[in-house]
């Protein structure tokens, strides 16, 4: 009788045990942890990453290959612009050309920010782990907006130039003359078309 409890607890035992790897696993999935899968930490340094936050995607090459792991900025010691350094766990056997392009890029108009890598082609000269690489920095909303305003009164003032006939552009649009020449040009063709096949003498 007594065995044939213990057998019942050793089964039920076994069935939790299973129970508790299964849940670890799926939990561990969901997570994204890395804790099987060999890789190494990659740094790299701009001066503005516009939102990126830790556990961003790493893409090389518009793959999935890492994730973002930690965030630092870094004062200049004296004078300069601040530095911000982005610590990167990637693929152990990818290999990063030292010549590559990285930058912060938005899935989609508002979509998240991830960190994007365009490899070069110096595949001699590698980023090994531990090494840094610098970024591209992206444009912040405040620029854009300002080169949106720039383009708008750049054009506000081209309009206002051709209503006041001011300029080359004022001119060709609102100077009668060069119609005038025009119209004269086309009706002397129509009466002599010979005249379009026409080749003076060279003196």
């Amino acid at each position: 009788m007594i065995f044939g409890k213990t057998k019942i607890e050793l089964k039920i035992g076994i069935f939790v045990f299973l129970g508790l790897v299964v849940l670890a696993v799926f939990i561990l999935s969901i997570g994204n942890f890395r804790t099987w899968t060999s890789g190494k930490t990659v740094n790299f340094t701009f001066h503005f990453v516009n939102g990126l936050k830790l556990g961003a995607p790493v893409r090389y090459a518009g793959v999935d290959v890492g994730e973002v792991k930690s965030i630092h900025l870094i004062a200049p010691e004296s004078e300069g612009l601040i530095q911000v350094k982005i610590g990167c766990w990637v693929k152990k056997e990818l290999k990063i050309p030292a010549d590559s392009t990285v930058l912060v890029n938005t899935l989609g108009l508002l979509g998240e920010k991830y960190l994007e890598i365009i490899p070069g082609k110096d595949f001699v000269n590698l980023v090994l782990g531990g090494q840094e690489l610098a970024g591209i920095d992206p444009i912040s909303m405040q620029e854009v907006t300002e080169l949106a305003n720039k383009v708008v009164r750049n054009v506000d003032d081209v309009i206002m130039k051709i209503k006041n006939n001011e300029g080359s552009i004022g001119k060709l649009f609102c100077d009668d003359s060069l119609y005038n020449e025009l119209e004269d040009l086309i009706r002397d063709i129509r009466k002599h078309p010979w005249k379009l096949f026409w080749k003076t003498k060279e003196k």
